[in-house]
């Protein structure tokens, strides 16, 4: 994987939490915005999405071995279906609700839950020949960084017009690079 390919491959990861940054920089309305607020949704969501990848490669690294065979969909299926998830989520008609606290917890949990994807990421990062994972995660996470504290600013400013494109966006970048993995081990 290029490193052009990983910077896109983090743009899609960073959309879950660029859209909820988005939120909270909305969230906002009653406080006066502060670089603070953009940095600490920068650093939280930036720190998880290339700590859970990290933990995603070496639980695929260790059953690597086993799935080689296969492992190119199993790279496919994750970035897929991660994707659609994505998808669905941004078209969903349920109204996303963000309070706006930047307690310790609450943005624990928000890290996690935009995360998650990112460590079946690392999964099939580890699946991938030739990764250099600690260039992965560095890519991944001052993407991810620069997109949540540019996102508070963007959701006080404007509000939530761009935060399902954002999501929409995310998950067909995830779904064409699994395509492109799935079309390079079958047919080169």
């Amino acid at each position: 994987m290029t490193i052009i390919e990983l910077i896109i491959l983090a743009i899609g990861l960073s959309m879950d939490a660029f859209a909820i940054s988005i939120c909270k920089g909305l969230s906002l309305n009653q406080k006066k915005y502060s670089i603070k607020y953009s940095l600490l949704c920068g650093l939280w969501f930036g720190i998880f999405q290339a700590l859970m990848p990290f933990i995603g490669f070496f639980l695929g690294a260790s059953f690597n071995t086993y799935i080689n065979i296969f492992d190119h969909w199993v790279a496919f299926l994750l970035l897929f279906f991660i994707g659609m998830k994505m998808i669905k989520d941004a078209l969903s008609k349920e109204e996303e609700r963000v309070d706006s606290s930047f307690s310790f917890y609450n943005m624990f949990i928000l890290a996690i839950a935009t995360s998650i994807d990112a460590l079946a990421i690392g999964i099939s990062l580890a699946i991938l020949p030739e990764i250099n994972i600690y260039i992965a995660i560095s890519i991944i996470g001052v993407v991810t960084f620069l997109f949540s504290f540019f996102g508070v600013f963007v959701g006080h400013k404007f509000g939530l017009k761009y935060n399902s494109i954002a999501q929409i966006l995310g998950g067909i970048i995830l779904i064409v690079i699994g395509i492109k993995v799935l079309i390079e081990h079958l047919f080169f």
